[in-house]
């Protein structure tokens, strides 16, 4: 996929954070975003909570944000040799600690990484294959990670570190199952490629049908999976969430018809996947577990939608712009254009 498509699915959004009090999404009550400037004008499609007060955003024209006072302020720590890139995925430990992926054919997809803060970043990875295309990451652990690039002689890559992004090494493709006719990953939030006790999954889109890969033992050897999302040129799956406990959501759509996305959203059930009873019926470019119970939440440019059975059934309550959502215990967290911060507040 060229680079230009992939940054024509810059839909508005603003970054949110979602601050979960204790009886959060519980019922009888319903959530409201309340918005907070940053003080930006960027998109953010990378997004990486660690806490109800210490988030980093990473997006357009190299920009990353971090907070450490729940999104009260922002501060730019992004890397002076990316300001012409596009930040699409961020992952972080700490304050300190933080990896960050931008995106584009060949050299244009890079990995950062800080450990002071943003303070001083270090080029970590560069691609040097002009047919190779990073999308997003995921870590399983403080030391290893993985990124995901669309397919490369017909098979997605992999590339992997196995100490904190310091060093990346391209991994054998003697594991990972063919791709299909013009399928991809979607670089739009960050959870193309998500992962939870050593369960990685990542999903895609852009051929015949919409699919997801699960592998057990670190990215080694893949399995494959169709999905009942329905898959085409700028079709599929654009996020997935995935739990400790192996309960895994994917939503997307098309991000060309943003407001009609029939069969947009599936919950995994054992290994088979199967449509949600009530969808966003939007296209959806984010999804994430809440950490309470089942309730989980979808963003996309028209609308954020909640869930409180899994995946199931999913209710509109915002109709304004997002990209990415992420959780973290106690907190969630929201991003996309125009540098806007919102926090959730409940009305009952």
């Amino acid at each position: 996929m060229t680079l230009q498509r992939k940054l024509s699915m810059a839909a508005a959004g603003v970054v949110a954070a979602l601050l979960l009090p204790a009886p959060a999404l519980a019922g009888g009550s319903t959530p409201a975003w309340q918005l907070t400037p940053t003080g930006t004008e960027a998109q953010f499609r990378g997004l990486a909570p660690v806490s109800a007060q210490v988030a980093w955003v990473a997006g357009a024209a190299g920009t990353v944000l971090r907070t450490v006072d729940g999104g009260r302020t922002w501060a730019s720590v992004g890397p002076a040799a990316a300001a012409e890139l596009e930040f699409r995925d961020i992952e972080a430990f700490d304050a300190r600690h933080a990896v960050a992926l931008t995106i584009g054919n060949g050299p244009d997809s890079r990995v950062y990484a800080t450990s002071n803060g943003g303070h001083t970043w270090t080029e970590t990875f560069r691609n040097e294959d002009p047919a190779a295309f990073y999308d997003c990451m995921t870590f399983l652990d403080r030391k290893h990670g993985l990124a995901l690039s669309d397919p490369v002689d017909g098979k997605f890559r992999i590339l992997a570190t196995r100490d904190g992004g310091r060093s990346w090494q391209v991994q054998p493709t003697a594991g990972m199952p063919a791709a299909l006719p013009g399928e991809f990953a979607f670089a739009a939030s960050g959870t193309c490629i998500v992962s939870a006790a050593g369960k990685v999954m990542f999903a895609t889109g852009g051929g015949a049908e919409s699919r997801v890969f699960t592998s057990r033992d670190g990215g080694r050897s893949w399995s494959v999976t169709a999905t009942p999302i329905p898959g085409g040129p700028t079709a599929g799956i654009y996020s997935l969430a995935v739990r400790r406990d192996g309960a895994a959501i994917a939503v997307g759509g098309d991000y060309e018809t943003p407001t009609a996305a029939p069969d947009g959203a599936a919950y995994l059930r054992g290994r088979t996947w199967t449509v949600a009873r009530t969808v966003p019926g939007e296209y959806r470019s984010g999804a994430a577990w809440t950490g309470r119970g089942d309730t989980a939440l979808a963003v996309g440019p028209t609308g954020s939608n909640i869930s409180y059975d899994g995946g199931r059934t999913w209710k509109l309550f915002d109709t304004g712009s997002f990209d990415a959502v992420d959780c973290v215990p106690g907190a969630c967290w929201a991003s996309g254009t125009k540098g806007r911060v919102a926090r959730l507040t409940h009305r009952h």
